[in-house]
């Protein structure tokens, strides 16, 4: 063995790719650590906190598409590489921010708050995409606030417009703040998020 020659982690594109996609599932249960630890600490605020364990849990659901029968799941993966993060761990677990996962929904008030609130994120964002708003620093903030109060409802696990939400948080994610979509883009945004909007009263609907 030459000890001067570079060790290759991979030899073909499909091996790259997957060395590449494990490395960044290992830096978003990092992050996610810090992150739960400087919430529990006061570090960070509920304002800043949610939006980023929204994103990342966003990514990670994402990446366990294409790497989690793989790894055999992410406990598999972290006793593999001897990953000591509990917090992450439960939160990508629980598969909500802190924020929604401790919020008392049961409450009448508290409830009829949330719809209030969910409702006013999707009209706004929907509203933005009308206007003509295109550039990721203007569509990502307002789709994150979508996310964050439609997750306060414990059956949006089971919503189908949950899934297109995070895919186009993830979508914007990649994007630069100065980028914008593309007016196909737009319109299926909107599509989407109408479908989800819609789905939203109706579950709403058949509960109560």
């Amino acid at each position: 063995m030459n000890l001067d020659e570079e060790v290759r982690l991979y030899t073909t594109n499909a091996e790259r790719e997957r060395t590449e996609n494990l490395a960044t599932l290992y830096s978003i249960i990092v992050s996610l650590e810090y992150l739960e630890r400087a919430y529990v600490r006061d570090s960070v605020s509920s304002k800043e906190y949610a939006p980023a364990c929204t994103r990342l849990l966003a990514q990670y659901k994402s990446l366990m598409k294409l790497v989690g029968e793989d790894i055999g799941g992410v406990e598999a993966f972290m006793k593999r590489f001897k990953m000591d993060h509990p917090a992450a761990l439960h939160r990508l677990q629980a598969g909500v921010p802190a924020t929604v996962e401790h919020a008392d929904a049961g409450d009448g008030a508290e409830s009829g708050k949330y719809v209030a609130e969910a409702t006013q994120a999707f009209i706004t964002f929907m509203d933005a995409l009308k206007l003509n708003l295109r550039a990721k620093d203007q569509l990502h903030p307002l789709l994150t606030e979508v996310m964050t109060g439609y997750s306060k409802f414990k059956a949006s696990a089971e919503w189908e417009g949950r899934a297109k939400i995070i895919q186009w948080l993830i979508t914007l994610n990649t994007m630069k703040a100065s980028d914008e979509i593309t007016d196909e883009q737009s319109r299926q945004l909107l599509f989407d998020i109408e479908n989800a909007y819609n789905e939203f009263f109706r579950s709403l609907s058949s509960s109560g």
